[in-house]
């Protein structure tokens, strides 16, 4: 890593001499982009950090004027937007969210390339959605899940709405290929987001609370525990759900006494986490009856 941050320090100080020439930059140097994301990832000041994102983002989508079709600036985009929404926005601006998550979605899509002209449509039928996904590679994976991370993500905070509730169908046949791909990626983040869905919905909208904790279980097993999302959106949504207050308090605590810096590639996520996980604690005699 200690290699990478000259050429991305190279990057942001050529960036603005560099007009149309974006693609030029990334065939000089493939991995900027992979190093730029990792750099953000493993900054442990969440504050930092949040005032950087806006900015990284608003230099890619420059960057992506002059290569509108470039994948691996779309694929970093949708990466961006939903983890700057995700992390920093869901719970006190849900609204400024939901946008961002809808942005990123977009971004995530268009990465998939005319592979994805299916999905650009969320009334697309199911059947041709199955088609389209049945006709993506591994190689599609990373702009998959953050298509669907955030499409997902916009559904969960506009369940009362019954455009988001037609979308289930869709969004959930798109998270269901990302886990047959790789249902570990990125440190189990896909079983944890089904864990999600499974327990925020209610049965008749496809919920499934013991489905749920098996899938947040299995996230726990593939960071060996590391991976302080897992433990938080499983007290968040599954124990609160099945009002196991004991759970809730455990898997808390688990994170508020663990080490953000332990896991050095995620050290942000964790970071913030830890963060929420102080203040979702202090909720628990509103959440618990």
């Amino acid at each position: 890593m200690m290699r990478s941050r000259p050429s991305i320090l190279v990057l942001l100080i050529l960036l603005p001499l560099l007009g149309g020439c974006a693609s030029l930059a990334l065939k000089f140097n493939p991995s900027l982009l992979t190093n730029m994301n990792r750099s953000l990832f493993e900054e442990c000041d969440a504050e930092l950090a949040r005032d950087a994102l806006p900015g990284s983002l608003k230099m890619l989508e420059g960057l992506l004027k002059s290569d509108s079709r470039n994948r691996q600036i779309l694929s970093s985009l949708a990466m961006g937007f939903g983890g700057y929404a995700l992390l920093f926005l869901e719970v006190e601006a849900p609204e400024r969210a939901s946008r961002l998550y809808l942005r990123s979605r977009e971004y995530g899509v268009r990465a998939l390339g005319s592979e994805g002209d299916s999905l650009r449509d969320p009334e697309t039928p199911q059947p041709q959605v199955q088609a389209a996904l049945a006709a993506l590679g591994p190689e599609n994976l990373e702009a998959l899940f953050w298509a669907t991370f955030s499409w997902s993500s916009w559904i969960n905070l506009n369940l009362d709405k019954p455009s988001a509730i037609a979308q289930l169908g869709p969004s959930q046949a798109c998270l269901k290929r990302v886990i047959e791909m790789e249902g570990s990626y990125f440190q189990g983040l896909p079983y944890i987001l089904q864990g999600v869905l499974l327990s925020a919905r209610p049965t008749l909208l496809g919920g499934d609370r013991e489905k749920a904790r098996t899938l947040f279980e299995e996230a726990l097993e593939v960071s060996r525990r590391k991976f302080f999302p897992a433990q938080y959106y499983y007290a968040r949504h599954y124990a609160v759900a099945v009002q196991d207050r004991n759970l809730f308090l455990s898997l808390l605590r688990e994170i508020i006494r663990g080490n953000p810096h332990e896991l050095g590639e995620v050290c942000l996520i964790n970071t913030v986490m830890q963060q929420k996980a102080a203040m979702l604690a202090r909720q628990v005699d509103e959440l618990f009856f």
